[in-house]
């Protein structure tokens, strides 16, 4: 299955840690790039952020974007997106 979201993090951010965990806990498919590793996504985070590069930073499939956001939130998006991509 093709992830739906994006997450930029960081190896020490223990947001993105936990928000992973939790991803990961109900098996939700996700790319992750780490922003420290990654020069161009500095760039989309900031954007995101009003020139701060805050991690988590996640991005949807459908461009949507959230920032450190609780599981349910992205749980809530992804069901979204999913019943989108159904009813094609």
């Amino acid at each position: 299955m093709e992830a739906l979201v994006t997450v930029y993090s960081t190896v020490w951010c223990g947001y993105c840690q936990r928000l992973k965990k939790q991803l990961n806990e109900y098996n939700i498919n996700y790319n992750e790039v780490d922003i420290e590793q990654n020069p161009e996504a500095v760039s989309i985070v900031e954007e995101i952020n009003e020139g701060n590069q805050t991690v988590p930073t996640l991005v949807f499939a459908d461009g949507y974007a959230m920032t450190n956001p609780s599981l349910q939130a992205v749980l809530s998006k992804l069901d979204e997106l999913e019943s989108v991509e159904q009813g094609k």
